[in-house]
């Protein structure tokens, strides 16, 4: 498969790997309504937020939405997007590597650019997530009208790249009938089952079934090519769903069974970045916008099609906040990530609004009444020391979701297994190994030998904890053994030494 080489391409292959692990530390004054849930807002570098997600939130993401920097050349007030076109790929590179592995097998990922990055994007995303999982190209028309003083073409639109992190799983949904389709329906006849409309019952290319069909009155239609089989055909007729029109067979289609249209690759209708400026207009006034902010009408089609009721949405170029708003409102629990200040005097400011009900953008279609709430965090200190020691300040729950994590590559706490005994230092069972952490005064006692080591009296609460759970081999970290080697061998035990057999990375 073609690559894209740029200047610092080996070295950006290795950036996600080599970018640390940081705390998500949370600000309740900037967390909002009811926060029991997993809406978060994220402050700080997008590739460290990502980073930090990982121990939790691997594989378990949707839908992914990014309108990254379109690199135009042009200085915007928000964020500068005048980057010269080895650093964008630089930028872009170790970004989409955690977002691909933020997604659930079945989820979707969605990229918004215009014609200067669009087909390096593409390349760069074929090599991360594979040329098969590329779905569609969509075209969305996002000026309200024609630009006449440019140059060579008035450019009236966006690109956006759909792709699957497993292209046999990614199922895309229905988008409802629009108005037009459904003046289609009619009821001449008076059908009691409603409005319906006729679809040809003959096969217009090979792969239907042929066979001669005589009907209940009588009436005899030659051998030709059917798109149904002979069953069904018969199956139709008991239920007075066929409609005869000289020598053509016709099925009737209830307006109640017609379950939306597979959407298309080109979307015009869905509002303008115009209109998403007028709705920016009424969250935050005229002196304080964005530049090519996108509308909620754009951003609801690409969840409608991707997404069911309580799935998780994740934007790590959030911008001014229309992912994380029309996701609130459409029932989708979201993570947003925003560097700058504008995830607190935007995002946060048009959630507040969202929950206490505004009106603007989907919110009257979709009947939105307010409500929720989400949580505001910070990225805090690494976890790690610049000697590769853990930092005094990190709590067990913290270390456990990092071991967690690289030891079985799926977020801490979705184990069946998981204990749920209070500081207990059984994690969980994965693929048949039990894992163990002993850290921090888990044991409810400080002394280091009472509880950071592992001893027949800790082991001994392991197993407790454990109670009946099977499993084939048991990995203790700790601070240091005290158990024999022969005794560790018998029992199964793998123990690793905190901190030197914690990766770091």
């Amino acid at each position: 498969m073609p690559t894209l080489h740029w200047l610092t391409r080996d070295d950006d292959l290795k950036a996600a790997g080599k970018a640390e692990y940081r705390l998500l530390t949370e600000d309740e004054k900037y967390s909002y309504g009811d926060t029991d849930n997993d809406n978060i807002i994220i402050q700080g570098d997008n590739l460290e937020a990502l980073k930090a997600l990982l121990p939790f939130y691997a594989g378990q993401v949707k839908c992914v939405y990014i309108d990254p920097p379109y690199n135009t050349g042009a200085a915007f007030e928000h964020y500068d997007d005048n980057m010269e076109h080895t650093m964008w790929l630089s930028m872009m590179y170790p970004r989409l590597e955690l977002l691909r592995e933020l997604l659930a097998e079945d989820g979707a990922f969605f990229i918004q650019l215009d014609d200067r990055e669009i087909h390096y994007a593409k390349v760069i995303v074929d090599e991360i997530f594979g040329r098969s999982n590329f779905i569609s190209g969509i075209t969305w028309h996002k000026k309200r009208g024609k630009d006449n003083s440019s140059r060579y073409f008035s450019i009236t639109h966006d690109n956006i790249l759909c792709y699957a992190k497993n292209s046999p799983m990614f199922y895309v949904n229905r988008i409802e009938l629009d108005d037009g389709t459904k003046k289609a329906y009619k009821n001449p006849d008076n059908d009691p089952r409603g409005q319906y409309r006729l679809l040809g019952l003959w096969s217009r290319q090979q792969g239907g079934s042929e066979y001669e069909f005589m009907m209940k009155n009588r009436k005899f239609f030659a051998k030709r090519l059917w798109l149904v089989n002979l069953d069904t055909m018969k199956r139709l007729e008991e239920e007075n769903r066929i409609v005869v029109r000289g020598d053509k067979l016709y099925r009737k289609l209830f307006l109640t069974e017609n379950q939306g249209s597979i959407p298309e690759t080109i979307w015009t209708g869905l509002s303008n970045n115009a209109n998403a400026k007028d709705e920016l207009k009424k969250l935050f006034g005229k002196d304080d916008l964005f530049d090519t902010p996108k509308p909620e009408h754009l951003i609801s089609r690409i969840i409608e099609i991707s997404t069911q009721p309580d799935d998780l949405i994740l934007d790590s170029f959030l911008g001014s906040g229309t992912t994380a708003a029309v996701a609130h409102k459409m029932g989708r629990r979201y993570i947003g990530i925003e560097m700058g200040k504008q995830a607190k005097t935007h995002c946060v400011k048009r959630l507040k609004k969202v929950i206490d009900g505004e009106q603007g953008g989907i919110s009257k279609s979709i009947n939105w009444q307010g409500g929720g709430g989400f949580r505001f965090y910070t990225l805090g200190d690494p976890i790690f020391n610049e000697d590769g020691q853990i930092r005094d300040t990190i709590k067990f729950d913290q270390l456990a979701a990092h071991i967690w994590f690289y030891e079985t590559k799926t977020p801490f706490g979705k184990s069946k297994a998981k204990s749920k005994t209070t500081r207990s230092p059984f994690l969980g069972v994965y693929n048949n190994t039990a894992y163990a952490l002993l850290y921090n005064g888990i044991l409810h006692d400080n002394s280091i030998n009472g509880g950071n080591i592992l001893t027949s009296k800790t082991l001994a609460v392991i197993y407790k904890n454990i109670g009946k759970v099977k499993y084939d081999k048991l990995v203790i970290y700790g601070e240091a053994s005290r158990l024999g080697s022969v005794r560790i061998k018998e029992a199964g035990i793998v123990f690793k030494q905190i901190p030197y057999d914690v990766r770091t990375r």
